[in-house]
């Protein structure tokens, strides 16, 4: 890992593997620790994978004042390309890093090939909202990292699919809490999403797109990706069923052949 000065921040990144460069963007509070090990793996056998954490996450150094927006971040890794040396790249993000995605495609779509949307939401009221209990267990701070850890699971993944793999419920635990956030950078980020609104926009998006999500996400319903994909011109869907919020790592092997083969497409 290695800490880049960029606009206003010190930026946490890593670079993986070789070939051309793939940009991985996060969601809400998450650090690039929480990327699943056997995804990257997959991808650093092909691409050059760069992870980073995001402004107010993880290990990147971020001012302590002021408001967060999706297009700052979008701005943010636009400014982190440039000082790794990437003018194009594909961009694969989750959640929170749809938004990001969906605003670098939008002000840089120079900047973007392959653009991959991972169990997200284009914001604002056409937006369909998690249920009031889903929003409190997202929204109760309580009982500490330990806490934070036990109902982000619960958001994540089905039940049955952590009862069926404990080793894997721990290394996460591991990762999680190497690098956790702050709840003001936490705050910070959710307002950052609460403002983000990119549907009168979306068909301005031509970049090849691939919308995926989890049938049974309760956090992301999988209405907002079937949304972006009709909005999103010549975009592909893919729902994985009975896959919750973490259908990356809960349906890992189908998703990285799904993902490899639409990366790996020939276009016009």
């Amino acid at each position: 890992m290695e800490q880049v000065i960029v606009r206003d921040l010190k930026i946490c990144c890593e670079s993986v593997g070789d070939g051309y460069p793939i940009v991985l963007i996060m969601g809400l509070t998450a650090s690039m620790d929480w990327w699943d090990p056997e995804l990257v793996d997959a991808l650093s056998g092909k691409y050059r994978v760069l992870m980073f954490d995001n402004r107010g996450a993880g290990r990147t150094i971020t001012p302590d004042d002021g408001e967060f927006t999706c297009e700052m971040f979008a701005d943010d890794t636009a400014a982190l390309m440039d000082a790794k040396g990437i003018q194009r790249a594909n961009i694969l993000s989750m959640s929170m890093g749809g938004l990001i995605a969906q605003e670098l495609a939008l002000k840089y779509p120079e900047r973007v090939n392959n653009l991959v949307l991972g169990c997200t939401f284009c914001g604002g009221q056409h937006m369909v909202q998690a249920s009031d209990e889903v929003m409190q267990i997202l929204m109760d701070r309580s009982g500490g990292l330990d806490g934070l850890f036990d109902r982000m699971l619960k958001l994540m993944f089905t039940e049955n699919f952590l009862d069926a793999n404990p080793d894997f419920v721990k290394r996460l635990k591991e990762r999680y809490l190497r690098a956790p956030i702050s709840a003001a950078n936490s705050l910070r980020q959710f307002m950052a999403c609460a403002k983000s609104d990119t549907y009168e926009r979306l068909s301005e998006i031509k970049n090849p797109t691939l919308v995926a999500t989890g049938t049974a996400d309760p956090l992301i319903p999988p209405r907002n990706s079937q949304m972006l994909a009709q909005r999103i011109p010549g975009a592909k869907l893919i729902e994985y069923k009975g896959s919750s919020h973490g259908f990356m790592s809960q349906t890992r092997d189908a998703f990285i052949k799904d993902l490899l083969d639409f990366l790996a497409l020939k276009r016009d």
